[in-house]
């Protein structure tokens, strides 16, 4: 029993709440389980084949559960994946020396997940970025399939800020319709002696898929450096941290960075 529930959580994660209702609706109206083989087609081309071979076995193992019983477990094992999603997924990222504990993933894998998820809008923040050829490319695709691309980095001295580099420039000639911003000047100074920097670091895409990060847009930061950060898929948190952002333009915190 504890191995056919365990295989239909997993059936629940891994297929479309629309794959389950037609996958249950036919264990449904199976006489026994010994007509399993009549549903699997149902199943669709793409389905893990060794996972629907564990849910026969476990299946034919048990008799304490009818077609009935099998396809309303189903159905409940893909309202909970639904509400998880809903609810969201948390996930350490790290960029580093390795202890076992924790996955290792390069900073650059993190991102380009992000940025490759984005179908409508992109926002990004870093304190500076060069050198980043794959992630210029992907920014690229990503305008190319209609993405609004804003980007928030810190200004080069010359331009009142605290770093050398001119990120802007680079940034707008990897991706030229991005739409470019820096802290203002006013806002930034208005703490004290000491003007504040852009030292926040994320991306978030649609509001959905949300990535904070200790790593600059630098191949340093995405290959080599120990970094730290958390991938964050649904939820509100990507919506809030998105719409943070956007407020911070629209009240002219934040100015385009012109020229």
């Amino acid at each position: 029993m504890d191995e056919l529930l365990a295989v239909i959580a997993e059936l629940g994660l891994e297929l479309h709440p629309d794959r389950v209702r037609v996958v249950a609706s036919k264990i449904e109206g199976l006489g026994s389980v010994e007509q399993f083989a009549l549903v699997r087609p149902s199943f669709g081309p793409n389905a893990d084949r060794h996972l629907i071979a564990r849910f026969g076995q476990a299946w034919h193992d048990t008799d304490l559960m009818t077609p009935r019983d099998v396809a309303t477990a189903l159905r409940g094992a893909s309202a909970t994946a639904i509400e998880q999603e809903r609810r969201g997924s948390v996930e350490l990222t790290w960029t580093g020396p390795a202890s076992g504990q924790v996955p290792i993933r390069h900073t650059e894998q993190v991102l380009m997940e992000v940025i490759n998820a984005a179908q409508r809008r992109l926002f990004i923040v870093s304190f500076v970025a060069y050198q980043v050829n794959s992630i210029g490319g992907a920014l690229a695709d990503a305008v190319a399939r209609g993405v609004q691309i804003d980007v928030l980095l810190e200004s080069s001295s010359a331009h009142g800020g605290k770093v050398d580099h001119d990120s802007a420039a680079a940034m707008r000639k990897a991706v030229p319709s991005a739409r470019l911003f820096a802290w203002s000047a006013h806002d930034k100074g208005a703490g004290g002696q000491y003007p504040g920097v852009v030292h926040a670091k994320c991306a978030v895409a649609d509001g959905q898929i949300a990535f904070i990060t200790s790593a600059n847009l630098t191949s340093a930061a995405m290959e080599r450096n120990m970094e730290l950060g958390v991938l964050v898929k649904g939820g509100n948190l990507p919506e809030e941290l998105h719409s943070h952002l956007e407020a911070l333009i629209a009240t002219k915190v934040l100015e385009p960075v012109i020229g």
